[in-house]
């Protein structure tokens, strides 16, 4: 079949039929051929001079869908390709949205009323991303139809142009203000809380190392260069997957307890340093001879984490590629490179470096697992922050000391060359058995360190955080031995420790060790004597020891000292010791401990107020027993009351300074939940009387009528006064005390009854009916009255006026509604 066309003609053809239609040769004729991919039923063909145009027998907005997402995916994979993240996100989401609307429409099974919700939904949807998208604006009827501009006028187009415009304005708006008001409850979130924490999501490791490796991450101030974090350690293989092959894609950690200080900060880094296990050096290429497990440094990946710790920056999808900078030499100190990347503007990295994800998160742990369970879980490492919160909450204990191995300077003996020097660190008792400590989240007995090649001054900078029991505290040392370590696996055989140095954890005076840096005295003996503490531990273990006891440090008359030998080789740790049960201020130790010593009770508790605040709030639980102990052991006597008063007061004084009031909520928290110092209330409230009876003096008395030390001192009395509450409710019901509170109560409740009108005077018979009972009762109640408050032995005069009062006042009330009633006192005045 085949119709002549002439140009400027206009067919509207309706073709129902299996052939296709096509121009014929000479572009002026319709040809039909067999109809093979077209799966309408209905179609029809527009002929318009020499162009075509199919309009499929479909919904209108099913085509306006379908040409929209067609128009949208090509846009959506531009934006992929320039890394435009959050429009990406955005693109993605409309088009999900915009696929799952048209299946439903498709379906059709929607009712009527759905359908035309449904209608706008998707118009809207449209509307709103082609004017994100900068594309062409459509123009609709009141249905959501797109109007034709070929039946349409053109005041008639422009208004509707005017109307589809505002809408669109107003939905950008509306989806600025969303966003600001998630912005604003974020910012809010944050300001409540006073902790925060950095989640972390190691995805890939692109490194050619060669070896396994340990990747250490951490956080790092580049102004004080000093890390501030605990490290979050994992092992790499050879292969490029984690040795624990369960936790691949699963290398999460999550870096808590920062603080508002953390936040304020002028930059933050995360740092990871890289350091390859193996043999001492790469090239080496027969493996069979030599040393093997030797941790060597390999190089640094640093990435600027500010933005994302201020909360400018908030993505946990987005992946962030650090990358990695290898050491220039394999001598090369990895705190040196780490400066070295944060002052350069880029690093050469060649494609090698890091994938991670990065979100801060609000609150302890304990809330970021309960709020992010989807992030952080069971098994997510946890790597603290390196020294205590801003806040410390009752139950959270901890008896942590960091240890920093510095640097050292090792004289090369009889060698030709520098030593290779590994330190290693270890706990031992006073008994010289070697403890098994928690070391890098794992319970090992010792640690070791990176080894520079030959290199006389070393300075390592490595932290590692050693957790001991606060029973083994007391009698526990670290020690630190000195080992060369040769390339030859059958010389680094025979090499031997060729030094030692340690230091006590306990000082004389009874406090932990003293947070800082620390010059220890190296030694140097036989290597079986150093394996004896008892051949090293009556010496002084830091240079200050040694000046102390009268003598020099580099004096040659104190270079033997019974079997060791001071060396001329220097050694330097730093520590930090982070404990809730131990601490570093005698006067505040003497309290803690006072039953060891009662005898300076009085003296403890006096210079307890004279402690530094932020040593007090760590050990705030603590105090609070221990001055509850003391009371509560000394019932007897009022000797330490005021004094225990006076330390309470400032406590909760010292928590309402603004430098400590973020711990307010942990002295709440104590009072409501630790608090156990049921009888405390006798002595608190007698004391707190005489304060009041002289409230004219100056001195405690001001402060304790003060605004939030007033408030905790009512807390602590309201505490007192419900554990009393509870200790009478657990009396048996024939106590003697529980029946004269139950009468006391009842003679109370009637004559605040009879004291107060309850009905208007002219209501008679309510009155009198009111009367009745009121008599009934006090005639059966004169007798227990009398007995049990009114005898000689137990006379209540608080308890005689009131109810004499009383009873003459329901008189006057009787006599008042019914002038016959006469009423005596005779029974319960005999």
């Amino acid at each position: 079949m085949s119709i002549s066309v002439a140009n400027g003609m206009v067919r509207y053809v309706l073709v129902s039929c299996d052939y296709r239609n096509k121009w014929g040769k000479s572009k002026m004729t319709l040809l039909s051929y067999p109809k093979l991919l077209l799966n309408s039923d209905f179609f029809f063909l527009v002929f318009l001079r020499q162009h075509e145009t199919v309009i499929p027998n479909e919904l209108p907005l099913i085509q306006e869908v379908t040409t929209t997402l067609r128009e949208w995916s090509i846009i959506w994979r531009q934006l992929y390709v320039v890394n435009n993240r959050e429009m990406f996100r955005s693109v993605r989401h409309m088009i999900y949205d915009l696929i799952e609307w048209r299946s439903q429409i498709l379906s059709g099974t929607l009712p009527q009323d759905e359908l035309k919700e449904l209608k706008k939904k998707v118009t809207a949807k449209i509307d709103y991303g082609n004017r994100i998208l900068d594309l062409d604006l459509v123009v609709r009827d009141e249905d959501g139809n797109i109007l034709d501009p070929e039946q349409t006028s053109t005041i008639s187009l422009f208004r509707a142009h005017e109307i589809a415009s505002k809408q669109v304005e107003e939905r950008l708006l509306e989806e600025k203000s969303q966003k600001q008001n998630i912005d604003i409850n974020r910012q809010a979130k944050f300001a409540a809380t006073p902790s925060f924490a950095l989640f972390v999501n190691l995805k890939n490791v692109v490194c050619k190392i060669g070896e396994d490796a340990e990747v250490l991450m951490s956080l790092y101030d580049p102004l004080e260069s000093k890390f501030i974090s605990e490290n979050y350690l994992v092992r790499w293989s050879s292969s490029g997957l984690p040795k624990d092959i369960d936790r691949l894609h699963n290398l999460r950690a999550v870096f808590t307890d920062l603080g508002s200080k953390d936040l304020k900060r002028d930059k933050i880094s995360f740092v990871c340093q890289i350091v390859r296990v193996g043999r001492m050096e790469l090239r080496d290429n027969n493996t069979r001879k030599l040393t093997s497990g030797l941790r060597r440094p390999f190089g640094v990946a640093v990435m600027d984490v500010t933005d994302i710790i201020n909360g400018k920056v908030d993505d946990e999808d987005k992946q962030h590629f650090i990358p990695f900078q290898p050491v220039a030499g394999e001598n090369d100190f990895l705190q040196t490179v780490i400066n070295k990347v944060i002052a350069a503007k880029e690093v050469n990295h060649k494609g090698q470096g890091l994938w991670v994800t990065l979100k801060l998160l609000p609150g302890d742990i304990h809330q970021i697992r309960k709020e992010f369970p989807h992030l952080v879980d069971r098994s997510t490492a946890v790597a603290r922050k390196m020294g205590f919160p801003e806040i410390i909450m009752p139950g959270d204990v901890r008896n942590d000391i960091y240890v920093t191995l510095v640097q050292g300077d090792f004289d090369k003996g009889s060698k030709t060359t520098a030593k290779n020097v590994e330190v290693t660190v270890s706990v031992y008792d006073e008994d010289g058995k070697r403890l098994e400590v928690l070391i890098f989240f794992k319970s090992i007995s010792e640690y070791k360190s990176v080894i520079y090649y030959q290199v006389k001054q070393p300075r390592w900078f490595e932290t590692v955080k050693v957790a001991i029991p606060i029973e083994d505290v007391n009698r526990s040392h670290l020690r630190f031995t000195f080992r060369h370590r040769s390339s030859q696996d059958s010389k680094d055989k025979s090499e031997k420790i060729f030094a030692l140095a340690f230091v006590k954890l306990m000082r004389y005076d009874g406090t932990t060790l003293r947070d800082g840096e620390h010059d220890l005295i190296v030694y140097k003996a036989e290597a079986k004597k150093l394996e004896d503490a008892s051949t090293y531990l009556s010496l002084p273990s830091t240079k200050i020891e040694l000046e102390e006891k009268g003598h020099s440090a580099t004096g040659k008359s104190m270079q033997n000292l019974g079997s060791c030998t001071i060396s001329k080789d220097s050694f330097q740790i730093s520590t930090l010791v982070c404990s809730t049960k131990l601490t570093q201020n005698v006067d505040l130790l003497g309290l803690l401990k006072w039953r060891s010593n009662t005898n300076l009770l009085q003296q403890n508790l006096k210079q307890l107020m004279k402690v530094d605040g932020g040593e007090v709030v760590k050990f705030l639980q603590d105090t609070l027993d221990a001055l509850f102990n003391i009371m509560m052991e000394n019932s007897e006597s009022e000797t330490f009351d005021t004094l225990v008063f006076d330390a309470l007061v400032f406590i909760i004084g010292l928590i309402a300074d603004r430098k400590f009031q973020h711990f307010n909520p942990v002295l709440e928290t104590y009072i409501k939940k630790h608090f156990s110092a049921t009888l405390a209330y006798t002595k608190l409230t007698k004391v707190l009387k005489t304060y009041v009876d002289n409230a004219e003096k100056c001195g405690i008395t001001d402060q304790l009528f003060k605004g939030p030390t007033q408030r905790h001192v009512q807390i602590i009395m309201e505490k007192l006064l419900r554990t009393v509450n509870r200790t009478v409710i657990s009396m048996g019901r024939d106590s003697e005390l529980i029946v004269s509170d139950f009468l006391m109560e009842t003679f109370i409740m009637f004559k605040n009854l009879i004291g107060k009108n309850v009905y208007p005077f002219d209501w008679v018979i309510m009155n009198m009916m009111q009367n009745k009972v009121f008599l009934r009762a006090i005639n059966q109640y004169a007798d227990m009255l009398n007995k049990k408050f009114l005898d000689q032995a137990n006379f209540e005069w608080g308890m005689f006026p009131g109810n004499i009062n009383a009873m003459r006042r329901c008189t006057e009330n009787i006599s008042r509604n019914n002038g016959c009633v006469i009423f005596t006192y005779k029974s319960v005045c005999e």
